[in-house]
């Protein structure tokens, strides 16, 4: 059935491939044309489009092998004038590319799927049909698919405590591109505390400090430094303008369209606060907020303090130590020491997404891939799963804005929400020891009441920004509102998951914990008969 799954899938892709692409299909492009055409110490000082070079070296290297197959296509698409350069064999090749490379996405997905015992076949299908890698990798047009498999396969190295190949995978995916530095603490914690601390606290509390390993540490250190030296080794002498591209800090608190996390809510405070101001005669700044004005730049609150980057560092860091000291003290219980992991990993994408600077809102995909893996062996996992796998997708709909879109997008929204909706429950339900309760009226399944009405008001949102806006006119004098509204109504339901989700890792005990990577079938089928 993977096959088939896969091809499926595949297929569905080709069909995308003449539909609406943004400006990242032109930054990839100009990037084939950069490595392929300049020696490597220009890669990343050229300026020839505003497009520069600003991922770590492994993706850099990545598109100087394209760029040789890329000529082959059309040599005029690796020609670094041709700026906006979009020929018919050009889009084919950088489509293909993705699809191609989506492999190891696949791969990936199967290496963590086929660990579990129940639910394996519907995760697997979760993750390679996940419709916010479908908008934004064939639609939208990026690489993030087989970003996820390489930390699929980290993931999946770690549950079978594979530390070295674990280290590995991830020190490569941080040099492909280094977002996910903003997880690397929960691989530190955890390797530290599981692979080079010999011998497991039995109460998960004390740590047996007498069992460090210093072996173990220097077989971690000498994986992760051989592959950071590989990388940036041949930049060695550019690094600080290297370090320049990977960290504009020029961007602004958020991104062009506001991420939903803490700062949509920030900003939409700022500016309730900045109208009553206005209206009692308090003295505020009046200009109109840029932060409104769809632009990627730096600005200023009218009214609440004005955040800088390393007020969001501080605060991203501080939201994550209650969680790493949770995991730090792991008890002896393997499955339960794996789903801490899995679920840390989950919980500190979720905090750099609530808190970080120039938070994208594609990051929300850091927090749904993983979560798709846990969304059968936790009951809340299932519960929180169905919830912000939802709101997180539904929040990527701005990304695709072509009216012609809309229909695309509501198709692959719905059709994921079909299958996750019947059968995570119902692999739940079949494993209750207790008579399952009647579902009340437009309560949707696996959730509570307030949830399911928090997830039907999508609708009304999706009415407003598609049909009530232009017709009341406000496309004219308020164009950014449908961006506002979607943003901040979604960034109230990551709010509601990042608070639940952290009471809920932080309360985990071991007589909560599911079997992993051992059969539940015993109680499965008693149930069935």
């Amino acid at each position: 059935m993977i096959v088939e799954i896969s091809l499926i899938v595949t297929a569905a892709k080709l069909f995308f491939m003449p539909l609406y692409r943004s400006t990242d299909f032109e930054v990839h492009r100009n990037w084939l044309a950069v490595t392929h055409n300049l020696t490597i110490d220009q890669w990343y000082y050229d300026e020839t489009s505003e497009w520069t070079l600003d991922y770590p070296p492994f993706f850099a290297w990545l598109e100087y092998g394209l760029s040789h197959i890329a000529k082959v296509f059309d040599p005029e698409m690796v020609k670094l004038e041709n700026l906006n350069y979009a020929s018919d064999m050009t889009v084919l090749f950088q489509r293909l590319s993705v699809i191609v490379l989506d492999f190891v996405y696949i791969y990936g997905a199967k290496s963590c799927s086929q660990l579990l015992s129940d639910g394996n076949l519907l995760v697997f299908i979760l993750l390679v049909a996940n419709p916010g890698l479908l908008m934004v990798d064939h639609i939208h047009f990026q690489y993030n698919g087989f970003l996820f498999g390489i930390l699929l396969l980290s993931i999946s190295n770690m549950i079978t405590s594979n530390f070295i190949a674990t280290a590995f995978w991830f020190a490569v995916l941080l040099n492909f591109k280094h977002i996910f530095l903003y997880v690397a603490p929960v691989y530190v914690v955890y390797m530290l505390r599981a692979y080079c601390f010999t011998v497991s606290s039995n109460d998960g509390v004390h740590t047996p400090w007498y069992s460090f390993s210093l072996t173990n540490l220097i077989k971690l250190a000498l994986t992760v430094i051989s592959v950071f030296c590989l990388s940036f080794g041949p930049f060695i002498d550019q690094l600080p303008q290297v370090f320049s591209r990977l960290f504009p800090f020029k961007r602004g608190l958020c991104h062009a369209y506001w991420a939903p996390n803490f700062w949509a809510l920030y900003n939409i405070a700022d500016k309730i606060l900045q109208k009553l101001c206005l209206k009692f005669g308090i003295p505020v700044a009046t200009s109109e907020a840029s932060m409104t004005g769809g632009l990627v730049q730096e600005f200023e609150h009218a009214v609440l303090p004005t955040i800088t980057p390393s007020i969001t560092f501080a605060i991203t860091a501080i939201s994550m130590i209650p969680a790493l000291i949770k995991l730090w003290h792991l008890g002896a219980d393997r499955g339960y020491r794996c789903l801490s992991f899995v679920r840390c990993l989950t919980l500190c994408a979720t905090c750099a997404f609530m808190f970080g600077w120039h938070v994208h809102e594609k990051a929300i995909l850091m927090i749904l891939i993983p979560l798709s893996f846990l969304s059968v062996l936790g009951d809340i996992d299932c519960n929180l799963f169905l919830f912000i796998s939802v709101v997180g997708h539904y929040s990527l709909f701005p990304l695709l804005y072509p009216k012609n879109l809309l229909s695309i997008k509501i198709f692959m929204l719905l059709t994921h929400m079909a299958i996750a909706f019947c059968y995570i429950p119902s692999l739940y339900e079949l494993v209750k020891t207790k008579p399952h309760k009647k579902r009340g009226f437009m309560l949707l399944p696996g959730l509570k009441r307030f949830q399911s009405l928090y997830l039907y008001g999508f609708m009304a949102v999706c009415i407003y920004e598609n049909s009530i806006h232009t017709f009341l006119g406000f496309d004219k004098t308020l164009p950014f509102l449908p961006l506002m509204i979607t943003s901040v109504y979604c960034a109230l339901g990551v709010c509601y998951f990042w608070f639940y989700y952290y009471y809920y890792f932080l309360t985990f005990n071991l007589s909560r914990v599911p079997t992993l990577m051992t059969s539940r079938s015993a109680r499965y089928e008693k149930k069935v008969t």
